[in-house]
C-alpha cells in the first residue's frame, strides 16, 4: 500500500484496529433531517468522541471549522432525492481534486445492488475507485437499499458487500443483520456498520452493535440513533465504550444511564 494511501487509513482505523464514524450526509437526499437542521450545532458536541465524521462537501465548509476537525470521508455521491422517482440513480456529484482541495481522508459513495440502477452505480464506484488508487484516497462504499429495506439480510449485505471489495472499496459500510458473520466473512476489506433493525431503547442499539463487533465489524457509522438521540453525548460515549473499550451492551447502557443523569442536572 503506498504511503498516502496507508496514512489516510489509518487516521481512519485507529490503533485497537476499530472505528466509530459519525455520519451527519443526510441531507444530501433528505434536506434538513429532524434534528440535522443545523449541522454545526448538531456537530459540534459530538465532534470529541468521533474518529471520523462522513459528511458533504457543502456542510463540511458551512458546518465543520478547519482547525477542530477530525478525519474527513467525503460524500461524493447524490443527484437524488425523498421525493424523487428512484433514490438509486445517483451519480457522482464532487470530483477527486475536489476531496484533494479539503484534504480528506476518503471519499464514499453508494452501491445499489439488485436495483435497476446497479450497473450505473457498480460502474460509478469502480471510476471513483480508479480515481481514489491514482491519488491515495480510500473509497467507502456505502450498500444502500433505497427504500427497499427488506434487503437487510445476511444474503444480500454479504452479495453487495463482495462485490464492493471486488471493485477496489477499501471499507464497505453496511447495515447490521442477522448472522452479520456470514456477511463480515465473505468481505476481504473492513467493514463498518450502519444503522440495524427499527428499535425503540438504547439498549437494544447496545446489542447489535455489540453483536456485530463480536462478528467481524470493525466499528460503526451511526448517525440518527447518535444525534436523533435525547442525548446524544451520553449515546456517542456509550457506543465508543462497546467500540473501544470492549463494553458489553448492559456497561455501556450504564453508562449512558449515568451521563444521561449528568446531563439532567441544572
Amino acid at each position: 500500500m503506498e504511503w498516502g494511501m496507508a496514512n489516510r487509513m489509518a487516521k481512519l482505523i485507529q490503533s485497537d484496529g476499530h472505528v466509530l464514524f459519525l455520519p451527519v450526509d443526510h441531507g444530501y437526499f433528505q434536506g434538513p433531517t429532524r434534528k440535522l437542521e443545523e449541522p454545526r450545532k448538531t456537530i459540534e458536541p459530538l465532534l470529541p468522541y468521533a474518529d471520523a465524521l462522513f459528511i458533504t462537501r457543502g456542510v463540511l465548509r458551512s458546518s465543520v471549522d478547519p482547525d477542530k476537525a477530525k478525519p474527513i470521508i467525503l460524500r461524493v455521491s447524490g443527484g437524488t432525492s425523498v421525493i424523487g422517482k428512484d433514490l438509486a440513480n445517483e451519480g457522482i456529484t464532487t470530483s477527486m481534486e475536489e476531496a484533494i482541495r479539503l484534504n480528506v481522508s476518503a471519499v464514499g459513495i453508494s452501491i445499489f445492488v439488485g436495483s435497476e440502477y446497479e450497473k450505473e452505480s457498480l460502474l460509478n464506484l469502480s471510476k471513483l475507485v480508479d480515481e481514489g488508487e491514482k491519488y491515495g484516497i480510500p473509497v467507502m462504499a456505502v450498500t444502500a437499499v433505497g427504500k427497499e429495506l427488506e434487503k437487510r439480510d445476511a444474503r444480500y449485505l454479504g452479495l453487495a458487500c463482495r462485490i464492493a471489495a471486488e471493485l477496489g472499496a477499501r471499507v464497505v459500510k453496511t447495515y447490521w443483520c442477522e448472522n452479520f458473520d456470514r456477511v463480515s466473512r465473505g468481505c476481504p476489506v473492513p467493514v463498518v456498520m450502519a444503522g440495524g433493525p427499527q428499535v425503540d431503547t438504547e439498549l437494544e442499539i447496545f446489542e447489535f452493535v455489540y453483536d456485530g463487533m463480536q462478528k467481524g465489524a470493525i466499528g460503526v457509522n451511526l448517525g440518527r440513533n447518535v444525534w436523533q438521540n435525547d442525548f446524544p453525548v451520553a449515546m456517542i460515549k456509550a457506543l465508543r465504550a462497546i467500540i473501544h473499550q470492549g463494553a458489553n451492551p448492559k456497561e455501556a447502557q450504564d453508562l449512558f444511564s449515568s451521563e444521561k443523569e449528568v446531563k439532567k442536572k441544572p
